[in-house]
């Protein structure tokens, strides 16, 4: 009869128990090799589609650019043209809108002084006092857009949350000229207009609009706005002032 050797047994166990760890091993290799060769499948597609859409955005957002681009050459050819005309106008007094010669002499002073500054993310900004001079303002705005006369107007600019002092500090820097709409209000002396007003006067180019008021009562506000002239709803309509501004504020020769 055989004798029972013990040692023997636990070889022969040990030995199957590493076969069958290696056999696990490699089954394991081999099902994250191929798990791993379907993740690169999927990536592979995945980054197919992305650069597909991709080059469909780009095509896309190009075709946009060119055809805003396109639109922009196009209205300020238009512009160009509308303020050639306009200065035609408003110098041979050919239609009804003709400049006074003191206007003149201020359209023609802002038009050189524009000409020689960097160029700026606006044409104008414009001051007012909104207790009495908000509808005006609002209608010498859309006169003056209607021209292609990019306007500084607190209503659209002005983000509510941030501090409304530095964002009208930025207009008044970002406008290459300024309008102050005068009203009886505005020759109050309110704060934010008396600090508006006191930032145009600063640029030099200083285009007074009159409305409700009159010359004499500016002369009695401030000893240094009598030396400008300006225009006044009184004489012109808000659409003639627009034009006589527009006309005087952008640069015929701008593309």
């Amino acid at each position: 009869m055989a004798r029972f050797n013990a040692n023997q047994i636990r070889q022969k166990m040990r030995q199957a128990q590493r076969q069958a760890e290696q056999k696990l091993k490699q089954q394991a290799r081999q099902a994250e090799q191929k798990l791993q060769r379907e993740i690169d499948k999927v990536n592979r597609e995945n980054k197919r589609k992305v650069d597909a859409h991709n080059r469909r955005v780009d095509a896309h957002n190009n075709k946009v650019i060119s055809n805003y681009n396109a639109e922009v050459r196009k209205q300020n050819m238009h512009n160009r043209q509308t303020i050639a005309e306009l200065n035609r106008q408003l110098r041979s007094g050919s239609s009804g809108v003709r400049y006074t010669e003191p206007e003149q002499q201020l359209a023609d002073r802002v038009h050189t002084a524009v000409g020689q500054l960097d160029p700026r993310e606006y044409d104008v900004f414009l001051s007012y006092a909104r207790i009495d001079g908000g509808a005006v303002a609002s209608a010498l705005r859309a006169a003056l857009e209607e021209l292609g006369v990019a306007v500084w107007f607190d209503e659209v600019a002005i983000v509510p949350g941030r501090s409304q002092s530095l964002q009208m500090d930025a207009g008044l820097q970002k406008a290459r000229s300024g309008i102050a709409l005068l009203t009886p209000a505005y020759l109050t002396g309110r704060f934010w207009t008396e600090r508006e007003l006191g930032a145009l006067l600063g640029k030099n180019i200083l285009i007074p609009v009159l409305h409700n008021t009159t010359f004499d009562d500016v002369k009695n506000y401030s000893g240094i706005l009598p030396d400008l002239a300006g225009f006044t709803t009184a004489q012109d309509s808000v659409e003639d002032i627009a034009k006589k501004i527009a006309a005087a504020v952008i640069l015929e020769e701008e593309g």
